[in-house]
């Protein structure tokens, strides 16, 4: 019995060999080939594809790896009296490297709950609105403090129909305020910041007078 399953054994590796080779094709029996044509199809002029050497890719190589260090930077706007001052700070940068230009940022309104006597009001006053579901956030003008934003709109016909719904969910004591008013003056860009010009971004923390460089828009 033990010699009839070894013979069979035997029999069963010949039998695949001979078809994963391909000798059994003439008998209709072989393994099914893999292909793909439709790729070549798909190539999109294949023919232009060249090998760069050591020589040629470095200067691709360091140009990608400065875009990717790189990142753009802006801060404003800055009113007339502080332009000059920024100018001069930034008097040493390479040409091309900042730019000021005109720009407006529209007022911004509030529907505000405020001012309160002390922190503890405010904290109550925030537990009552949790309690209905009425979304808050800090307020960010200073001179609006201690108090709250039940949200911020672009214009006061926008803050005033958002200040009728809440008080049809029993906000009452609420009213539209303007947070920031319009601002016209320069805007400073510093269209590719890298390594190099990082350490130059301390100096100007004086001439900026305060405002925040953040990503470009």
């Amino acid at each position: 019995m033990l010699r009839l399953i070894v013979l069979l054994l035997l029999l069963a590796n010949g039998a695949f060999y001979a078809w994963s080779r391909g000798l059994l094709v003439a008998w209709g029996i072989a393994p099914v080939t893999q292909s793909e044509p439709q790729r070549l199809t798909q190539q999109i002029r294949p023919e232009a594809l060249r090998m760069l050497n050591a020589d040629e890719a470095r200067p691709v190589e360091v140009a990608a790896a400065v875009a990717k260090a790189a990142e753009c930077l802006q801060a404003g706007p800055f009113e007339d009296a502080l332009v000059a001052p920024l100018r001069t700070s930034l008097g040493g940068w390479p040409a091309g490297s900042w730019a000021l230009e005109p720009t407006v940022e529209p007022a911004r309104w509030i529907v505000y709950m405020g001012k309160y006597p002390s922190t503890e009001a405010v904290i109550k006053k925030k537990g009552e609105l949790r309690q209905i579901g009425v979304s808050f956030q800090a307020v960010v003008n200073p001179a609006l403090e201690p108090g709250l934003s039940l949200g911020s709109f672009k214009t006061e016909n926008e803050a005033n129909d958002h200040l009728t719904t809440l008080s049809e969910r029993g906000v009452h004591t609420a009213r539209v305020v303007v947070e920031r008013p319009e601002q016209r003056g320069q805007l400073l860009k510093l269209p590719a910041v890298d390594d190099t010009l990082r350490t130059r971004v301390e100096d100007l923390k004086a001439a900026l007078a305060g405002k925040a460089l953040r990503a470009c828009r």
